[in-house]
């Protein structure tokens, strides 16, 4: 067993840069994703020692490490004055 942490699933989510610089998730990936949700929530309720609040921090933390992807990937976005 490695001593490195394991990727979260959401940083081997591909992103595509868009001409407006902004990260996006092709549609059949955005599927598998919410499919992948579905599955660990029907895994989860089979856990006595698991309640929502438990898959809420999951999910939390994928969207987390998603949103610090899709921040290195992208280009900075302008502010205008």
């Amino acid at each position: 067993m490695s001593d490195s942490p394991e990727t979260p699933a959401s940083g081997r989510i591909p992103l595509v840069r868009g001409s407006d610089g902004h990260a996006y998730i092709p549609a059949d990936l955005v599927v598998d994703l919410l499919r992948a949700i579905a599955s660990a929530h029907r895994n989860l309720a089979d856990d006595p020692d698991c309640d929502l609040h438990t898959a809420a921090a999951a999910i939390d933390q994928e969207a987390d490490a998603l949103s610090v992807n899709v921040m290195l990937n992208t280009a900075p976005t302008r502010e205008t004055p």
